[in-house]
């Protein structure tokens, strides 16, 4: 592996644990604050299913968690995956393959009838 691999995959190891030890703060404390009920659809968590309760920035920036939680609520992972969805879609982006991205306008197969005649 050259060294520029190597120093970019620190540099991603730094930023992930940075992003965990993040989240872990805000998580820790938004389990503290809130009762373990997914906002959205109200499925109640206990501590065997507790991984399943995510964390949810209405704001969605993951920099900004107030210490009263005014910014947080708790989502399940489905509702948390949904919620997310539509925020990529009223901002006209898409991160999967089922998004709203840019519309084909090409038919590969308009003339087709055409060149089937032509044989």
């Amino acid at each position: 592996m050259s060294e520029s691999n190597s120093k970019l995959d620190r540099i991603v190891a730094d930023a992930r644990r940075t992003a965990e030890q993040r989240e872990q703060g805000y998580r820790e404390r938004a389990l503290k604050i809130y009762p373990w009920i997914c906002g959205r659809c109200t499925r109640e968590f206990n501590r065997d299913n507790l991984q399943q309760l995510t964390v949810h920035h209405r704001d969605h920036n993951h920099d900004h968690n107030p210490p009263d939680g005014s910014n947080w609520e708790l989502l399940c992972v489905y509702c948390h995956d949904n919620e997310h969805s539509r925020y990529l879609e009223a901002q006209g982006r898409s991160d999967g393959p089922s998004g709203s991205g840019p519309v084909a306008t090409h038919n590969p197969f308009a003339d087709l009838k055409s060149l089937l005649k032509g044989k």
